[in-house]
């Protein structure tokens, strides 16, 4: 990958960033080590406040991944019909441009 002189490459700047969130999730981590009782209705455990807030955090995306997901999977449908419909299309005008033209018509 070539990069101009003086910009920072996508790949260095995604690294950087995730180093970051690392460095920021250790520090919280750190920070919010106390203990938090927790009742799942069948049982109780104590767990640092990080990895409770943290598991929240994960149930969250996994809920929002599935609630996006039949919307996802719907537009993708729907592009795969259009591209069918549209290489149908283009092989007709590639036809309809192959014929001879008439005169007085």
């Amino acid at each position: 990958m070539a990069a101009s002189r003086g910009k920072l490459p996508v790949r260095w700047l995604g690294l950087v960033l995730f180093l970051l969130f690392v460095v920021a999730a250790a520090v919280f981590a750190t920070l919010n080590a106390e203990l938090v009782a927790v009742d799942f209705y069948f049982t109780k455990a104590e767990l640092p406040l990080a990895l409770n807030l943290a598991g929240a955090l994960l149930i969250g995306l996994l809920l929002g991944v599935l609630v996006i997901l039949p919307t996802l999977l719907g537009a993708r449908r729907r592009t795969r019909a259009v591209r069918r419909e549209m290489k149908a299309l283009e092989e007709e005008l590639k036809n309809l441009r192959a014929l001879p033209l008439r005169d007085g018509v």
